[in-house]
Order: structure tokens, then C-alpha cells, then sequence
């Protein structure tokens, strides 16, 4: 391995000629990526083709075969829930049901309200459900009420994306904060009181933040102005709208199918776990409650109440659903991307290299905490990876401290809110969001990555008040 001021110039240097192409020469974001983790595994010493594991020595994957599982574990999951979520989305369009609702909440609320009540529904919403799928199901009301309020759909998903991922990273049940808690051997209980109080004012200046960075205007990307004009009006391209003197499906009934997913997910995560692992219970609600199953059930109900009972044939539901696919691709392709050039910089050792030197600088331990899980945040793009490895790398740190049970637990809030910040192109929760709400990657940069760091700051720093004023016991 490479000596560690040269890892961490290799990797510095990946990053900006990464932005350099991207930003400055408009390559495309799915060749760029790949080109840079190509050329980044070079330079760092990656082998050209895997070497087999020998004795103690474990096996080295190749620079081609580290992109491919980059993209492989990446899009696991997230690739069927776009195209999932893309074809729930589009049926609810089509079928006049978005507008239905949004229709219904702005009545409801009126026009002043409806973007901090997304944003409050948004963070309750983000507590049992995975970051990118319940931004995706949120999609075409954020949409909605975009089209209704004649504003870019940034307006309202900024924030409401915001909050969402500051309650991914550190409230459990999510699988980085309670793998981090585990490692720590932090008390669950405490964590969830801590991370969940941290959140009410992260919410509130989720809001604020994102109308401060509103006051901008941003010119959206042209795949996604295709597809937010063509929101609600697509419906003679394909012949699948409201059919004369048809009414639009009822906005209750178009909650129904949202708020469907939401709760098998939650079953899922909240009651599954009360049956013996092995049982029959336990078994079916964790099947139920997968996001990917809970979007099936979803659409299939879609399919019946806004479809079929509509008069729409299968020839019909088929072209609807097909329809949704072709932007879908884009966000698959790019968010795929990110995750090589993810893997390569983890199989160089950059991040783990800036991670090793934060360790041993003798800093404050909760500072240090939130900078090693931020850096490897930036570094490598999983904000699951960035907690989990952060607090391997501070256990040893934290036992001989001999912290109590509640010091032990906000060091591991730390680690969390150390992975919300600096979300930038490595990490496919920005494809997701800068590709949906119409950003390029410029704007991106001076819109998501500065909420996601200024709420993982704030985070941060409320942590460490509350770490400073309880005693220790």
C-alpha cells in the first residue's frame, strides 16, 4: 500500500478532476465516474486484474472487478426500488390522482403550510423507512404541489430530502446507526431518545435552510423538465388519462396507495422483530415490510383501484407503467456509477488512510468521531459504511475512557451525524436527489451538499452540548 500522504493526494486529486469533468467539460456523470475510478485505482495500486487469496494474504480484487461490485452492491436494492417507485409514481399521475391530493392538502393547509407540512411528514415518515424509498414514493407529491404552486420542484423536495436523510443516518432502525451502536455496544434506547429529539429542530431548519438556498433560482436539467412538464399531461401522449366527464380517483383513496408501502415497511421494522427470530410472524412481516415487496403490493393495488376499476385494459396499465422506465435508466445508470468509484476509493485504502490519521491526532473524542465518519462519508459515498467503520476505528478509544451508558450513546449520534454531511457525487443518495428534483451536478453541489453538511454540523454540535451538560455517572 501506498504511503498515506499519497493516498490522500490520490484521492483529493480523483475528486476534483472527477468535478473538473463533470462541472467544467459536461461529460456525461455515468462515463465520467467510471473513468475516474478506473484511473484512480491505477494510480493508487490497485492490481489490473483480481488476485486470488493465498494463505493469510485475503484476495485483491482488479480494478474492473472492484467498479463491477461497486455497481453490483449498490444496485442491489436501489435499482429495482426506482423502477418500482418510478412506476408507482406514474400510475398515480396518470390516472389525475397527484393532483387529487395535492389538490386536497392545499385546500386543507393552504398554500402558505403545505411546505412545512411536508417537511414534518417527511421526518416522521423517514423514522421506519429507508432513505431512498421514501423520497421516491414522496416524489410525485412533491411534484404535485410544485405544479399546483406554479414553483420548481426543488422548492419543496430540497428540504423535505433534508430531513429524510438526517433521520437515516442517525435514528434507529437504520441499518448504519444501529450497526455503529452495536459495534460501541451503545444502548439502542438511548440513542433512538437522543437522535429523535435531535431531529424536531433539525427539521425546522431543514425548512429554513432550503429557503434560504430557494432564494436562488435553478434551471433544471432537461430529462427532469421533461418529465415535470409532462406531469399530469402525459395523458394524451399515451391515452391514458381521465376519459370525458371522468372523475379524477379521490385524494383518500390516492393516500391510501402512498401511505400503503409506508405501513407494510413499518410492520416490518417495528412489529417483526417483537416474534421469535424463525417464527412464522417474524418471518412473514420482515418479508412484508422489505421496501421492495411493500412497493409490489403497492402497485398491484394501484393497478386495481386506479386502473382497472377505471376501465384501463392491460395493454393499457402496461404502457403506463412503461412509460415510467426511461428516466428511471438515467437515475439507475448514474447512481450505479457512484457506487464504483465508492468501492475503488475503499479497496485503495484513501478513505481508510484519512481515517487512520484523524484517529491518532489525539483530538476530543466526539470531535474526532464526527470528522473520521464525515471524512469517510466524503470519501466513499455510504453513510453506512462511514458509521460502522468510524466506530470499529474508536472502540478502542471508547473503553478506555470508560464512558457511561449515555456518553456511549451520543458518541454514536456523533458518528451518525457525521455521515449526513458533505453528500456529494460518490453517494447515490445525491444522484437520487439532484436527478429527481432537476439539478445538474453544478447546482447540485451548492444545494444538497451544503444542507446535508450544515444539518450534520448542527447535529453534531447539538450533540455535543447535550454530551457536555449531562454529567457523567
Amino acid at each position: 500500500m501506498l504511503p498515506l500522504p499519497a493516498l490522500i493526494a490520490i484521492g483529493v486529486a480523483g475528486l476534483a478532476l472527477l468535478l473538473l469533468l463533470i462541472i467544467r467539460f459536461k461529460m456525461q456523470a455515468f462515463y465520467a465516474l467510471i473513468l475516474v475510478s478506473i484511473l484512480v485505482g491505477l494510480a493508487a495500486g490497485l492490481p489490473m486484474t483480481t488476485i486470488p487469496a493465498s494463505g493469510d494474504t485475503p484476495e485483491q480484487l482488479g480494478i474492473i472487478q472492484a467498479i463491477i461490485a461497486g455497481v453490483g452492491g449498490t444496485l442491489g436494492s436501489v435499482a429495482v426500488l426506482v423502477a418500482l417507485g418510478s412506476m408507482l409514481g406514474k400510475i398515480i399521475e396518470l390516472s389525475g390522482g397527484a393532483e387529487s391530493l395535492a389538490g386536497k392538502f392545499t385546500k386543507w393547509l393552504g398554500p402558505k403550510r403545505v411546505g412545512v407540512a411536508l417537511v414534518i411528514a417527511a421526518a416522521i415518515l423517514a423514522i421506519p423507512v429507508f432513505f431512498d424509498a421514501g423520497f421516491i414514493i414522496l416524489v410525485p407529491i412533491i411534484f404535485a404541489f410544485s405544479k399546483i404552486a406554479g414553483l420548481n420542484p426543488i422548492k419543496f423536495g430540497l428540504p423535505v430530502a433534508g430531513i429524510m436523510l438526517a433521520v437515516h443516518v442517525a435514528v434507529p432502525p437504520h441499518p448504519g446507526i444501529v450497526g455503529g451502536a452495536t459495534i460501541l455496544g451503545a444502548d439502542m434506547g438511548w440513542v433512538l431518545i437522543f437522535s429523535l429529539i435531535i431531529s424536531i429542530p433539525l427539521a425546522a431548519l431543514s425548512f429554513w435552510v432550503g429557503k434560504v438556498i430557494n432564494r436562488r433560482e435553478y434551471v433544471m436539467i432537461e430529462a427532469t423538465k421533461e418529465m415535470f412538464d409532462s406531469f399530469g399531461t402525459e395523458k394524451a401522449s399515451i391515452n391514458a388519462g381521465l376519459r370525458d366527464g371522468e372523475k379524477a380517483p379521490s385524494a383518500f383513496t390516492v393516500l391510501g396507495l402512498i401511505l400503503l408501502p409506508l405501513v407494510l415497511i413499518m410492520l416490518g421494522t417495528t412489529v417483526a422483530p417483537a416474534f421469535e427470530a424463525g417464527s412464522f410472524w417474524n418471518g412473514f412481516l420482515s418479508m412484508i415490510g422489505q421496501p421492495i415487496f411493500a412497493l409490489m403490493v403497492a402497485i398491484a393495488a394501484a393497478m386495481f383501484f386506479l386502473g382497472v376499476r377505471r376501465g384501463w385494459s392491460a395493454g393499457k396499465l402496461g404502457e403506463v407503467m412503461e412509460s415510467a422506465l426511461p428516466s428511471a435508466a438515467v437515475i439507475i445508470l448514474v447512481t450505479g456509477a457512484g457506487g464504483a468509484f465508492g468501492k475503488i476509493l475503499t479497496e485503495t485504502g484513501i478513505g481508510g488512510a484519512v481515517a487512520d490519521v484523524l484517529a491518532g491526532s489525539g483530538m476530543p473524542l466526539l470531535l474526532a468521531a464526527f470528522l473520521i465518519s464525515l471524512i469517510m462519508r466524503a470519501a466513499q459515498g455510504s453513510a453506512t459504511v462511514a458509521i460502522t467503520t468510524t466506530a470499529g476505528l474508536l472502540l478502542p478509544s471508547v473503553a478506555v475512557l470508560g464512558l457511561d451508558t449515555i456518553h456511549i450513546a451520543l458518541v454514536a449520534v456523533a458518528i451518525g451525524y457525521g455521515a449526513l454531511g458533505l453528500s456529494h457525487v460518490n453517494d447515490s443518495g445525491f444522484w437520487v436527489v439532484t436527478r429527481y428534483l432537476g439539478l445538474s451536478v453544478k447546482d447540485g453541489l451548492r444545494t444538497w451538499t451544503p444542507l446535508t453538511t450544515v444539518l450534520g454540523v448542527v447535529g453534531f454540535l447539538l450533540t455535543w452540548l447535550t454530551y457536555a451538560i449531562i454529567p457523567m455517572s
